[in-house]
């Protein structure tokens, strides 16, 4: 594929998964007025600290180390986007195959678990692809 066709499909997928960046870009400025920091590493703005730290670690029963939305990744610090980077950046490309469709396909997907009694994070098929392809060499975050 040419580089101006390869230029032109990157332009699509950052407006396939504009709705959901710009969820993660609304938090990101909320993290930025308190306190917070941002970075642009792998054509996405990852935020971290502030409001975001906060946020993140309230959600779910442990709270969590990063999320992403779209081509932005919110994380707990600096450092903690360092360690999960490789698994947030496979959920980038997923939010590109996916578009605006992934939010709800990634919920349905955790409550059909929940209503089946099972993990619905590590169970959900979203995680368990960005586990099983995230770069072993770079993470050992989860041990």
């Amino acid at each position: 594929m040419g580089t101006v066709l390869k230029q032109i499909l990157k332009i699509f997928l950052y407006f396939w998964a504009a709705p959901n960046s710009l969820i993660g870009l609304t938090l990101g400025v909320v993290g930025l007025l308190t306190s917070g920091q941002v970075q642009v590493r792998n054509g996405c703005l990852e935020f971290f600290g502030g409001a975001i730290s906060w946020f993140l670690a309230r959600l779910g029963s442990r709270g969590v180390a990063a999320m992403t939305l779209g081509h932005t990744i919110l994380g707990q610090s600096r450092e903690t986007l360092d360690l999960v980077r490789s698994h947030e950046q496979i959920h980038v490309s997923q939010y590109e195959k996916w578009g605006a469709l992934f939010i709800p396909a990634y919920l349905s997907c955790s409550f059909y678990l929940l209503l089946a009694g099972k993990d619905c994070y590590r169970e959900n098929p979203f995680e368990r692809e960005a586990y099983r392809l995230e770069d072993p060499r770079l993470n050992n975050w989860r041990k």
